[in-house]
């Protein structure tokens, strides 16, 4: 662990918020001789300390003990995350193509020129009463072979 790192990570991050020593003291009840002991690695701040900085500043304590951000971890997790929604959107395609062949496959199998009531042996474009009406005509009409 290099605490001069660490300090100048430290320093960085307060001067990205556009705060001072004595500011930065103030909102985490220390003194301003304390955060500069922290900005010099002369001294380390203690875990709760720690825990707050890294909240605040809205990095992982693992990054100000490195004394730096993880860029390099942070794009092979946003690679591997957009990766698996690439992947995921893609099965979603997938199903959705495989869906529409199984229902073009089951309207070419009943006849897709057909009415979708045709499975009650109705016409097609028939309607209402006249779906009964020549339900009955047709029957009528293969009873006596015409």
């Amino acid at each position: 662990m290099d605490m001069k790192k660490i300090g100048g990570f430290l320093r960085r991050l307060r001067k990205e918020k556009g705060l001072t020593q004595e500011q930065l003291a103030e909102i985490l009840f220390v003194s301003g001789r304390t955060v500069s002991r922290w900005e010099t690695g002369t001294n380390m701040p203690d875990l709760s300390i720690l825990i707050l900085l890294a909240e605040f500043y809205d990095v992982e304590i693992k990054e100000i003990l490195d004394g730096e951000r993880r860029k390099g971890t942070v794009e092979k997790e946003m690679k591997e995350t957009l990766s698996k929604v690439a992947d995921y959107s893609r099965m979603e395609k997938e199903k959705a193509a495989k869906a529409g062949s199984m229902a073009f496959s089951l309207m070419f199998l009943r006849g897709g020129d057909r009415d979708p009531a045709d499975h009650f042996g109705e016409p097609a474009g028939c309607s209402g009463g006249e779906r009964g009406a020549a339900f009955g005509r047709d029957r009528l009409y293969r009873a006596h072979g015409v």
